[in-house]
């Protein structure tokens, strides 16, 4: 009787959390010594530390169960426990990616993964840490399976079906689409690290929160964004990041920001493990990497997290791999200062309220343009004054190092499809950095961005309904009269008068005078580009500069004669002895293309209205 007493006392003061670990000194920075796995076994007693409120680390005792072998991959061992203490409440929470754990002061993995959900438990699943030390010794090669905003089931079939204001936001709309998916039951699954969105409305997070579960990520809404964070690391980065203390990658910071968080593993001076698992998959990365300080542990048998806050930067990630993420303290990540200026006007066009606002979005090239449309659309819904029935004005600029700028503008109003204005603004604006970061030559370096967008009472939309000329018969040379017609939403009918010339060497025969909207013209030229794979950053820029603003109505010349697209350069009616000499000079992923006629815009009229549709008006040379 006195033996299985003996026996049942630490048990017992283990589950009520009261064990000799609560007395133990956090570990410190330092290469630990480490105790393998081949040497782990069933019955241990582990102590794990984790931050459940403000920034110093608590014990938690942990009971080994034993190895889970293969759990997770071939070769890809488990060690699964059972945790006490503080854990027995909140349960394994999303954010304790990373805790480390240690036996007798050896360390002996990371806290990663949770049994299930709505499990009564706190069972969780120890990455050990011999894979995650195989983190420092990668190459820079990039994995196939990143969760990235462009990887989402669904998203290129709904594209082809319907027309989309950019591939971003028809990734948006698969990924809402398809929700509802159903989930693998899988015994033990990661613990998610926790996207905390501060400063996000819940309209923006509704928008996008249906992308980020299709990638396995939490969104968690935040009380209020960070301060704007310098990618210079703060003072006292050296002494920052100690194992089990809170750690965040940042994606945003400033007056709105997205942030993830876990905690750090190990530290050995100058490189930092965390998480136990992989953060986006991302291979080599850049990040600013931040110390994290915990309000509060929500409590939850669905999805327990922990819930903080990003606080300075000491140093940036630089890895996130399947076993999870190394960071370096000190080192400085590149990030793109973006200014956004929102100013509401009455029917005079005078500024009757405004708010500007300022954050750094981290550089990657598959996450830059999601978060460039995600914090538009989020500056855009913070506005009272928003509605239905009002139409947005925007103009973009873009500074690069060693490259051109670029400027867009563009404007949009409601129109049928049940899509919230900011969301149709986003994606528009999203797809500019999409086409700049994903081309296959080169990375674009952003110095600085900066839009502003006007908000417009009313919907302002014209469509080009008619046109007239005194006679279709012209001579070749001269130069016709014509009236355009264009029909406002619930208005009077505008009428314009131009005057279109006739080239003289113009052939005899049948032609076009074209009433157009920028988005026809601009469609022709991209559907013709489309077979050209290679085109570098300046070359984007070019074609991005060349974009049409769609308040305009524009007037064009059109005769069956080819025109030929050679990256960014346009060549209308093109001698066939040119045609066979640029056909030779081209390669297989150069291709130069083509359409069946050829445009010549000769002008364009100006409106504070989007301009949508399009008129031919048939002539007849003689």
């Amino acid at each position: 009787m006195k033996t299985w007493l003996v026996a049942a006392v630490p048990v017992a003061l283990l589950l009520a959390g009261i064990s000799s670990g609560a007395e133990l000194t956090p570990p410190k920075a330092g290469k630990p010594e480490i105790l393998s796995l081949k040497d782990v076994k069933a019955g241990m007693q582990a102590t794990a530390w984790t931050v459940f409120q403000g920034m110093k680390p608590e014990p938690v005792p942990i009971e080994i169960i034993g190895v889970w072998r293969n759990a997770m991959g071939p070769r890809q061992d488990v060690i699964v426990g059972k945790m006490g203490g503080k854990a027995i409440g909140t349960g394994v929470a999303g954010g304790m990616s990373g805790s480390p754990v240690y036996v007798d002061g050896k360390l002996i993995g990371a806290v990663a993964l949770r049994l299930s959900q709505f499990s009564p438990d706190a069972i969780c699943g120890i990455t050990p840490i011999e894979s995650m030390l195989e983190i420092q010794d990668l190459d820079r090669s990039v994995p196939n399976d990143a969760r990235t905003p462009d990887k989402i089931p669904g998203a290129k079939a709904a594209s082809a079906a319907s027309e989309m204001p950019g591939d971003l936001y028809a990734q948006m709309v698969a990924a809402g689409a398809n929700a509802s998916l159903p989930s693998r039951s899988m015994m033990l699954t990661p613990i998610e690290t926790p996207l905390v969105f501060s400063g996000f409305t819940e309209q923006t997070l509704s928008t996008y929160e249906p992308l980020l579960r299709q990638m396995g990520i939490t969104a968690v809404q935040g009380g209020a964004s960070a301060a704007k964070l310098t990618a210079k690391p703060a003072a006292g980065w050296e002494n920052a990041l100690l194992p089990g203390e809170s750690v965040s990658g940042v994606l945003v910071s400033g007056d709105m920001s997205i942030t993830g968080m876990g905690t750090v593993t190990y530290n050995d001076g100058k490189r930092v493990l965390a998480f136990g698992h992989q953060f986006f998959d991302l291979g080599p990365v850049d990040m600013p990497m931040t110390r994290a300080e915990i309000l509060t542990v929500l409590s939850s048998s669905y999805q327990p997290n922990k819930m903080g806050n990003a606080t300075e930067i000491v140093g940036a990630l630089k890895q996130d791999r399947y076993t999870g993420i190394m960071g370096e303290l000190g080192a400085e990540a590149p990030v793109v200062p973006v200014h956004v200026k929102v100013r509401a006007l009455d029917e005079h066009e005078m500024v009757i309220k405004e708010r500007e606002l300022n954050f750094d979005i981290s550089v990657q090239q598959k996450w830059t343009p999601f978060l460039m449309s995600a914090t538009l659309s989020n500056s855009l819904q913070q506005m009272n004054l928003y509605a239905d029935e009002m139409t947005y004005r925007m103009t973009g600029d873009v500074t690069l190092n060693g490259s051109p700028n670029i400027h867009v503008s563009t404007m949009v109003a409601p129109g049928e499809a049940p899509i919230p204005l900011p969301t149709v603004l986003a994606a528009w604006w999203g797809d500019k950095f999409n086409k700049l970061f994903l081309n296959p030559v080169n990375t674009p370096k952003l110095k600085t961005v900066n839009a502003t967008i006007d908000i417009l009472p009313t919907r302002r939309v014209l469509f080009v309904d008619n046109a007239w000329t005194p006679s279709t018969e012209v001579e070749a040379g001269t130069e016709v009269p014509v009236k355009v017609y264009l029909r406002p939403y619930r208005g009077e009918t505008i009428e314009r008068s131009v005057t279109v010339k006739i080239p003289a060497g113009m052939p005899k025969g049948e032609h076009r005078i074209l009433f157009t909207d920028a988005q026809t013209l601009d469609r022709t030229q991209e559907a013709a580009l489309r077979s050209t794979r290679f085109i570098d950053i300046p070359e984007t820029i070019s074609l991005l500069n060349q974009e049409r603003d769609n308040n305009r109505l524009y007037v064009a010349l059109v005769q069956s004669r080819p025109t030929y697209y050679a990256d960014d350069k346009t060549l209308p009616d093109l001698p066939p002895s040119v045609i066979n000499v640029l056909q030779t000079e081209r390669t297989a992923n150069r291709a130069l293309s083509g359409t069946a006629d050829s445009t010549q815009v000769q002008q364009s009229i100006p409106f504070d209205q989007v301009v949508t549709g399009n008129y031919a008006l048939r002539i007849t040379v003689k």
